[in-house]
């Protein structure tokens, strides 16, 4: 089991804060393609071409990341201002 936290306009998107999902011990690649699986609003949300960080058990991670069972993991869409 994971739990997957989704912030900004991810949150409003999805409809959702947060979820438990269960979880064979894949990668941040194949957590967002199972996200993606679940229809066109979550497809468009976490489309491939936006940026968007993972983070993993609070460590900001750059490119494809391993994603342990138990693990907590954050979507965060990017962020604007000045």
């Amino acid at each position: 089991m994971i739990t997957v936290l989704y912030f900004g306009y991810l949150r409003e998107a999805l409809g959702r804060n947060q979820e438990t999902l269960e979880w064979p011990g894949d990668d941040s690649e194949a957590l967002l393609d199972l996200l993606r699986a679940r229809g066109p609003d979550w497809a468009e949300a976490l489309a491939p071409g936006k940026v968007f960080r993972v983070v993993v058990d609070r460590q900001v991670t750059r490119g494809v990341v391993k994603i342990p069972d138990g693990a907590e993991v954050g979507i965060l869409p990017p962020v604007t201002g000045g």
